[in-house]
C-alpha cells in the first residue's frame, strides 16, 4: 500500500449539461478552476451510445485489452472518481459509473465517452497540500496513482 496525505479545499456543486462527455467536462473544469486534485461523487442520467470500459478481456494476460459497453438507451448513473494530474500537470478524471435501466446494471470506467442525458450532478471535493500524480505504468499502459 502507497499513501499520502492531502487537506479538503474548496467543494463545487456542478450540474453537468445534457449532451456534455463527462470526462471532458470535469477535466476542462479543473484545468479551468486551477484543481490539480479532488473527489468526485456524481448522480444523473447518461445517454445511448454512451461508452464505459468494462474490463479487461482476460483477467492476467501479458497485454491488456479493454472491453467496451455502450449503451442502448438512456440509464440512471451514479459513480464516483478522483482527478490528479498527470506526468504533464493535466488533471485527469478516474470515476467508475453504475448505470441501470429496468432490471439491467453494468458498470465501469468513464475514459472511452459518456454522455449526459438531460442532466448530471457532480458534487467535486478540491484535494490541496498534496503531490499525488497519475505516471505512466509501462506494464499496464495505465497512467497510475503515485500518492
Amino acid at each position: 500500500m502507497l499513501y499520502s496525505e492531502a487537506k479538503q479545499g474548496r467543494t463545487f456543486i456542478i450540474r453537468l449539461e445534457d449532451g456534455e462527455i463527462v470526462h471532458e467536462t470535469l477535466e476542462k473544469f479543473a484545468f479551468d478552476n486551477n484543481i490539480a486534485a479532488a473527489a468526485i461523487i456524481i448522480l444523473g442520467g447518461a445517454d445511448k451510445g454512451s461508452k464505459l470500459v468494462v474490463g479487461p478481456e482476460e483477467s492476467r494476460a501479458d497485454s491488456i485489452m479493454p472491453m467496451q459497453h455502450e449503451l442502448y438507451e438512456a440509464h440512471e448513473v451514479t459513480g464516483t472518481g478522483t482527478i490528479f494530474p498527470d506526468d504533464t500537470g493535466n488533471p485527469v478524471l478516474h470515476l467508475h459509473m453504475a448505470c441501470g435501466r429496468e432490471e439491467n446494471t453494468v458498470t465501469g470506467c468513464v475514459r472511452n465517452g459518456v454522455k449526459v442525458w438531460h442532466v448530471m450532478e457532480v458534487i467535486m471535493f478540491e484535494m490541496t497540500e498534496t503531490t499525488a500524480t497519475r505516471k505512466p505504468d509501462s506494464a499496464t499502459g495505465f497512467k497510475l496513482l503515485i500518492p
